[in-house]
């Protein structure tokens, strides 16, 4: 789909059909779901430069905020049938879509950053195979860990510890009071440590198997 593309710039204003300007969100919404382009244009002229200082204020990079709105966009086109005016607003609804995508940015570049980093030290330093594919092992069993936590505790551990942000800074770029980060934080690391401790057996169990078969 080129929409997007075509209007990649969020100063620029070009409508395509005037006679949608006098709709609602919702009502252009609901065009979207019939595929109508011009109505998701639309949207994009209401919404786009606000929807912009939303991921800004996640990822504090331009490209990457530019990024996170057309992927938030493209994510209302898709699932435009998923919206149930009902349950809130066209619009709140919209730039949550773009603030989960900005967060999934910082935590993609942030995983490959760490990623990176780790194998540099890998490579830096003098040990032997055996310890450096125990580190890459290590990581990679915590990271499928998180992957089971639900979304919200994953996102404040991973911005965390990836990322090195503090609690009071995780409430501000995510939009939530600072007792609800510290609630999410504490609950995921309790739940994450559990996960931990079952891989942990699973794989003694698995040995000791092994062992005597």
């Amino acid at each position: 789909m080129q929409l997007l593309q075509r209007r990649s710039g969020l100063t620029r204003r070009v409508r395509a059909r005037p006679e949608l300007t006098h709709l609602s969100d919702e009502a252009l919404v609901a065009l979207c779901e019939r595929s109508v382009e011009d109505a998701l244009a639309e949207l994009y002229d209401r919404l786009g430069a606000v929807a912009y200082s939303v991921a800004f204020r996640v990822v504090r990079d331009r490209a990457l905020a530019e990024d996170a709105v057309q992927e938030g966009f493209l994510a209302v086109w898709r699932s435009a049938s998923r919206f149930v005016p009902e349950r809130g607003r066209a619009d709140t609804w919209i730039l949550t879509l773009v603030h989960r995508r900005a967060v999934d940015l910082v935590r993609r570049e942030d995983r490959r950053r760490a990623e990176t980093l780790d194998e540099d030290a890998e490579m830096g330093e003098e040990t032997s195979a055996e310890d450096v594919v125990w580190r890459r092992l290590e990581r990679e069993r915590i990271q499928g860990a998180l992957k089971l936590l639900p979304d919200q505790q994953r996102e404040a551990l991973e911005l965390a510890y990836y990322s090195g942000f503090t609690q009071a800074e995780l409430a501000e770029r995510l939009g939530q009071p600072l007792g609800t980060i510290k609630s999410r934080m504490f609950t995921g690391l309790s739940r994450l440590r559990e996960l931990l401790d079952q891989t942990d057996q699973e794989a003694v169990r698995w040995s000791t198997k092994k062992s005597t078969s």
